[in-house]
């Protein structure tokens, strides 16, 4: 039996095992997508504000991002792979989610997986996410390939590296799950939780007092003292009348907000270098400031979202299109332009200057700002400035046709120069 038989009948063979519902489809993952996909223990990530924060946002970005498929920069619609992954990865989910759960899947345990089906022509019909804490990946010892080994229901499954998709955190020359970011931050969410529980039992807390009373003050005068004070504080409140040698003194709370603040600010910059992220993404007042969205969001696409979806992107070139349509130009592309527009002022300057250098066209410009392009042959030329001439035009005839409407004597003198 050749490699991809062995393959098909095992990924065949995983199918059938971990499904149930979806009838006659002829395939279905909904054991694994819903068994365990968010982990058997999810206290950090239901229970942490922060690190919920974090990964909300990092997946809604991925996942928000336009994906598209490419040959040669000119956007690709009719194309199986791209429709699969785009549109419709599996009958329960479209592709945002898809992304959306990948991601959320590696930044919580380091791992996000999905597994492709493919059909008798090796051609994929399905992409489904996989539980990260069912999958080992390991290496054949007899041909040194990767294989991705699968705790089923009932049985394990392997699965070739081409039909996984695989998107992690750092790993390491030995090692090819990633790091998770929630078991390097164990010991900074134990101490936070710690401060926080300790905070909030103090502020439970009913408030304490010191009686005090003269020596002078016979039995019966000092029971009634008491009941009358107990009374105010069983009612929590009220009229209470003091009278003349009693003294009533508060107990301070051991409780310092300013304790819990710090706490917060450490977990937050903690929480923000493992995800590799900018400290002001966490809203930290007290963290570096910016003079601009765009600087901020600069940083976070340098120094967290290229790498990230440079990974996705590999793998999705690498195991959703062939050797083939790789060297014939075609490529997935998650276009991250949108996320380094800047605000008005930064993308007026921005398009002012690419403009008037011939680096972009005015319907090209259009586009980005989801202005429908003008119906103009003009608005799809490159212009430069000398002031703004198409750039088509013989810089010799610049200054005596500027502004001028095009003629037939002028379009032939731009013929013969």
């Amino acid at each position: 039996m050749k490699w991809h038989q062995r393959l098909r009948g095992a990924v065949k063979g995983a199918v059938k095992g971990a499904t149930s519902a979806w009838k006659g489809a002829g395939f279905d993952f909904t054991s694994w997508a819903g068994r365990m996909f968010w982990g058997v223990e999810n206290g950090e990530l239901a229970n942490n504000e922060t690190i919920f924060s974090v990964i909300t946002r990092l997946a809604n970005t991925i996942s928000a991002l336009p994906l598209r498929l490419y040959r040669e920069y000119d956007v690709v619609t009719d194309h199986n792979s791209a429709e699969l992954l785009i549109n419709t990865p599996n009958p329960n989910m479209g592709g945002v989610e898809l992304l959306n759960k990948m991601e959320v899947s590696r930044n919580e345990s380091g791992d996000g997986y999905a597994i492709i089906e493919r059909d008798l022509r090796m051609q994929p019909v399905s992409i489904t996410p996989v539980d990260p804490l069912s999958v080992t990946p390991m290496i054949n010892s007899d041909d040194n390939v990767l294989w991705y080994m699968i705790q089923g229901v009932n049985k394990t499954y392997y699965v070739h590296n081409m039909d996984m998709l695989h998107v992690k955190h750092i790993t390491g020359a030995t090692r090819w799950k990633g790091i998770s970011p929630i078991k390097v931050l164990r010991n900074t969410l134990e101490y936070d939780k710690s401060v926080q529980e300790f905070s909030l039992s103090e502020m439970q807390k009913k408030d304490s007092f010191i009686l005090s009373y003269g020596a002078n003050v016979d039995k019966e005068k000092r029971e009634r003292i008491v009941g009358d004070f107990k009374r105010f504080y069983q009612e929590n409140g009220g009229i209470l009348f003091q009278e003349p040698g009693v003294e009533i003194k508060d107990i301070e709370k051991r409780y310092f907000s300013s304790d819990t603040l710090a706490s917060e600010r450490i977990t937050r910059s903690r929480v923000a270098n493992v995800f590799n992220i900018p400290v002001s993404f966490l809203n930290d007042t007290e963290g570096q400031s910016y003079s601009s969205n765009e600087q901020m969001m600069i940083q976070f696409v340098q120094m967290k979202l290229t790498p990230d979806v440079r990974q996705y992107e590999q793998e999705f070139n690498r195991k959703l299109l062939t050797a083939e349509e790789r060297r014939a130009g075609y490529y997935f592309k998650l276009n991250m332009g949108g996320l380094l527009r800047g605000d008005m002022a930064a993308r007026t300057a921005f398009y002012q200057m690419m403009i008037r250098g011939a680096g972009i066209k005015p319907n090209e410009i259009r586009r980005l700002e989801d202005f429908p392009p003008v119906n103009d042959p003009k608005a799809d030329e490159l212009w430069i400035s000398g002031d703004m001439y198409p750039l088509s035009m013989d810089p010799t005839l610049r200054k005596a046709t500027a502004g001028k409407p095009s003629t037939p004597d002028n379009e032939n003198s731009n013929e013969r120069g």
